[in-house]
């Protein structure tokens, strides 16, 4: 039988599956930290998580090694940890549970993530890909995904989940469901929605999904199932191949640039932040370092003046 903090843990699992609406991911994920916890501390009782014991949870976490190479843990992974912990107290906290104030753990201090996206020419050559190497249901299909995802900004989960009844082709926009549960608008341009609309038009298969796989073996027919998260990452990475990128490109990275090419053409943060379905603005700040036009004009107006002089 478990210990009072096992099943604790596996209630607060449950409320964030049944109450919050969590995905699978983050539940598994949020599991195996605090089961890491619970295992570290030797299982206490919720009154005896103190200062004390979270500290030392974290100097152990900075030296925690994982796997082959014996690297020790990222940054974010730890703050991972401490966030799921900090999550589960604040949970404790409402049911009246004592044990360690949630806000006494702070989150270790990170490095401002470099952002890696696509320059127009990177773009470009990318985009071309499925229509230069192949014709057929195939390549339409997947121009369409990749059209699709550089505008809309849509994550691969959010992609990969679409029915075509979501999608009303007589507009040029329609509603995701992303994390959380939480619903945004989402607009195509007038190259995704021609080609989606191709593709479309040439689909024989029962399956309601946007996008599936086409076995020729079976003609296309039979298959009801969507393309899996993973199938689109290797497609987008075969394209990105053959197109000569060097850089390593996921599907995470045409989100990227969906947001690079909106704030370089001017649009506000905040907007940003709608379209890409953010909670808070500063997961949104990361793109700002990259894009800050008015910087780059205060630099080209007033660097080297004396030199010129």
């Amino acid at each position: 039988m478990g210990t009072k903090i096992d099943k604790l843990i596996t209630d607060f699992l449950e409320y964030l599956e049944v109450e919050r609406g969590r995905s699978e991911r983050t539940i598994k994920n949020y599991d195996f930290y605090l089961r890491r916890f619970a295992d570290f501390a030797k299982h206490p009782a919720p009154e005896k998580i103190t200062d004390d014991l979270v500290h030392r949870f974290r100097l152990w976490l900075n030296r925690a090694v994982e796997g082959r190479e014996a690297a020790t843990l990222k940054k974010s992974t730890r703050n991972y940890h401490l966030i799921a912990l900090r999550s589960f107290l604040k949970y404790l906290a409402r049911k009246d549970v004592i044990s360690l104030a949630p806000e006494k753990i702070e989150l270790a201090r990170q490095e401002m993530r470099e952002v890696e996206f696509l320059e127009a020419d990177e773009l470009d050559r990318l985009l071309i890909q499925p229509m230069k190497l192949g014709g057929g249901l195939v390549a339409l299909r997947d121009k369409a995904i990749l059209e699709l995802l550089f505008s809309t900004g849509m994550r691969v989960s959010e992609l990969s989940k679409l029915k075509i009844e979501n999608i009303n082709l007589s507009r040029d926009e329609f509603t995701v469901r992303g994390k959380g549960g939480k619903l945004r608008v989402v607009y195509l341009s007038s190259t995704a929605k021609d080609t989606l609309k191709e593709y479309l038009s040439k689909r024989r298969d029962p399956s309601p999904f946007l996008f599936v796989g086409h076995d020729r073996a079976k003609g296309g027919r039979g298959q009801t199932g969507g393309l899996t998260p993973r199938s689109i990452q290797r497609l987008v990475e075969r394209y990105a191949k053959a197109a000569g990128i060097t850089k390593h490109i996921t599907p995470h990275t045409l989100r990227h640039t969906f947001a690079t090419d909106l704030l370089l053409g001017g649009a506000d943060i905040r907007s940003v932040q709608s379209l890409l379905g953010h909670a808070s603005i500063t997961t949104t700040q990361i793109y700002t370092h990259i894009t800050n036009k008015q910087m780059k004009d205060v630099h080209k107006k007033f660097h080297g003046k004396s030199r010129r002089a």
